[in-house]
């Protein structure tokens, strides 16, 4: 597992161990915040942003920024460039963000290197759609 650089707080400590909690999955500030605080160590906002940049500076933390509306959201990243080779499905209902390897999306980047001469990054590659559990919700309104 890849160590934090920098001195060790409690406060960093504590983050670091929700965040490694929630490996693979997307965790905004708000909900760690959230966290912290019903732990009974509350952290303020710009604590816990200076620590989030500071993670993703290190590598330990991937940040997605999907759009302007949404907020930002982090990942842990046991390894070093992982999350670099899949693409990434936001759903337009429920604003989930799932990451996908799929040997027909890879046809696609091959596909578009080959010939059209342009190298997808998989990593900022967001496609937009409704979730399995969105559509569902949809068809059953019907």
């Amino acid at each position: 597992m890849k160590q934090p650089s920098g001195y060790k707080t409690k406060q960093k400590e504590k983050i670091l161990q929700y965040l490694t909690a929630h490996e693979g999955e997307h965790v905004t500030a708000q909900e760690l915040s959230r966290h912290l605080e019903a732990e009974g160590t509350p952290v303020g906002t710009a604590t816990i942003y200076r620590h989030l940049d500071a993670l993703v500076t290190d590598g330990i933390l991937r940040k997605y920024t999907i759009d302007s509306r949404s907020c930002a959201c982090y990942e842990y990243l046991r390894q070093e460039g992982a999350c670099k080779r899949h693409f990434h499905l936001k759903c337009l209902k429920c604003e989930k963000l799932f990451h996908v390897t799929c040997e027909h999306l890879n046809g696609i980047e091959e596909h578009i290197l080959e010939h059209h001469g342009f190298q997808i990054d998989q990593s900022k590659t967001v496609l937009y759609g409704l979730c399995e559990d969105c559509r569902k919700d949809e068809e059953d309104d019907t």
